[in-house]
């Protein structure tokens, strides 16, 4: 008897919840497909209702963490990906990074709880096409699901006059991070081990340890105290 792949059937548990498995949908062919990426199940069912509900969305696709968000996109093929940045795992970052790089056409919309700059511009740098937070109303979603379908950047109005003093002059040391670096930092700040890390992104504990020294240098921070300070301070993770 063979075993059973935990990942395996959690994919398609997340598939037939998301409709992948329906052999008829009501909805036109024109209608813009979705696939979200959401941790938090009340969420993510949430919003599904409310786009599936608009005349013209379709969510095709749901996943509960990148891994598996990841693994549906080339089956589901949506128009528009909305992907949370704080997930288990991989984490949003890394999870459009991926994504990116199987489909360079592919239009992500960050949705998350983080207002901070510099995941805004983190995100933009990765590919994203739009960026809002969870207290977007629904009415404002709708329209950035049909923006970036469209090809259009979309992120929400309030934060681009300090997105452009931030490009004009940088003042975020957090900045002059790689994206391999940034990627390192948040999961140390989280509280993650150099072995926890090393797993998550598939490369040696060695290779954490030099990233660990260059991003303490960079930062110019000395101890993992002062590390989840400046991340809080700058809205990368919550106090």
């Amino acid at each position: 008897m063979k075993s059973s792949n935990p990942r395996t059937e959690k994919s398609l548990q997340e598939r037939r919840a998301s409709g992948l498995d329906r052999r008829s949908n009501p909805k036109t062919e024109k209608s813009i497909k979705v696939m979200l990426i959401d941790d938090h199940p009340i969420v993510r069912d949430g919003y599904a209702r409310l786009l599936d509900n608009t005349p013209d969305i379709q969510v095709v696709a749901q996943a509960s963490d990148g891994e598996t968000g990841c693994e549906l996109y080339p089956v589901s093929q949506p128009d528009v990906v909305i992907l949370d940045l704080s997930m288990p795992g991989i984490g949003g970052l890394e999870t459009l990074r991926r994504i990116r790089a199987k489909d360079p056409s592919a239009r992500v919309l960050i949705f998350t709880m983080h207002d901070s700059e510099t995941l805004i511009l983190r995100a933009m740098e990765a590919g994203a096409a739009g960026y809002l937070t969870k207290q977007t109303g629904v009415g404002q979603m709708v329209e950035a699901v049909r923006q970036v379908a469209q090809g259009k950047l979309f992120i929400d109005p309030k934060y681009v006059p300090d997105l452009i003093r931030q490009r004009i002059k940088p003042a975020d040391p957090l900045l002059t991070l790689s994206p391999r670096e940034f990627q390192l930092f948040q999961l140390l700040a989280e509280g993650h081990s150099v072995n926890e890390i090393a797993k998550i992104l598939s490369i040696s504990p060695k290779t954490v340890g030099v990233h660990h020294t260059n991003i303490m240098k960079k930062l110019d921070v000395q101890n993992s105290a002062q590390l989840a300070r400046l991340a809080i301070r700058h809205g990368i993770i919550q106090a």
